[in-house]
């Protein structure tokens, strides 16, 4: 059982705590199918600012949201982060009622139904598994990238009032390619890990990212044969990118490089996928 010191944070003041996306790879994920969407739209309505508000309202919001939650459940003494927490909570809620309402007043309700019962139920579970430190799930992981790509079905329903059905390939290429970098950038922080501590190394996600790359191997051959060419280049770039990265994992020198520079890397190979996609959706 954990002790008191080590179950409740050490800070002394919260006054200074901001709760906005740490985590940037993530945030690319969430911004990238919104922006790759509205383009292939070919529509404007002022109704998508709304899922971009409400999109980055909620990931925002997850983390005062458990530390909230930890506070209720398992903490046994108030932590000085809970009052700052609690405020953050309120104003990204209210940011996220506010883009909600604009949403339900200019979607088909079908829509609206079936999209916020999805971001619902997720949300819930990513509270609760935060709460039980099992984030490192490789299920989880890649639970996280289909529903972090699903914005570009929410800015679709905004900018035609339905769903197309590029859109489904949209999501469906987006979470691909995201799944594989979530599961990449994992095997790496495991590899530095076991660097760094001289520990033996954890193949759990080296050995789930493979099989990721794998998968856009063959899914970029499929779109070949069915000549998508510019959508097998876009998957053929991807896997070859991830190969390479945890190829180069192996190599102590490397696993020394920033995570800032390993993230702007991925960030521009996630940047000429969507264009890519764009390119062969369009």
């Amino acid at each position: 059982m954990q002790t008191l010191a080590q179950t409740i944070p050490t800070k002394t003041s919260s006054r200074t705590k901001v709760y906005l996306p740490r985590e940037h790879g993530a945030t690319a994920m969430l911004l990238a199918p919104i922006f790759s969407a509205a383009l292939l739209a070919r529509a404007w309505r002022w109704s998508e600012l709304a899922v971009f508000a409400a999109a980055f309202a909620a990931m925002s919001a997850k983390d005062p949201a458990v530390v909230v939650m930890r506070q209720q459940f398992v903490w046994k003494q108030r932590s000085p982060e809970t009052p700052a927490a609690v405020r953050w909570l309120i104003g990204w809620s209210a940011v996220l009622i506010v883009s909600v309402s604009v949403m339900l007043a200019t979607w088909p309700l079908r829509i609206f139904l079936a999209v916020g019962t999805g971001v619902a139920t997720f949300g819930c579970i990513a509270v609760a598994v935060n709460l039980k430190n099992r984030q490192r799930s490789t299920l989880f992981q890649i639970a996280s990238a289909a529903a972090l790509t699903s914005t570009s079905v929410a800015t679709c329903a905004s900018a035609i009032g339905a769903i197309a059905p590029w859109c489904w390939w949209l999501w469906a290429l987006m979470a691909m390619q995201a799944s594989a970098g979530i599961l990449v950038v994992h095997a790496r922080l495991d590899a530095r890990i076991a660097l760094r501590k001289a520990i033996a190394l954890s193949l759990q996600f080296r050995r789930a990212a493979q099989a990721a790359v794998g998968f856009l191997l063959c899914a970029a051959l499929a779109a070949a044969i069915f000549r998508y060419i510019w959508i097998a280049l876009a998957l053929a770039l991807a896997a070859a990118g991830y190969a390479y990265d945890l190829r180069r994992q192996k190599n102590s020198a490397s696993l020394q490089m920033p995570l800032k520079t390993v993230g702007l890397q991925a960030l521009m190979l996630s940047t000429v996928y969507a264009a890519l996609l764009i390119a062969g959706l369009w």
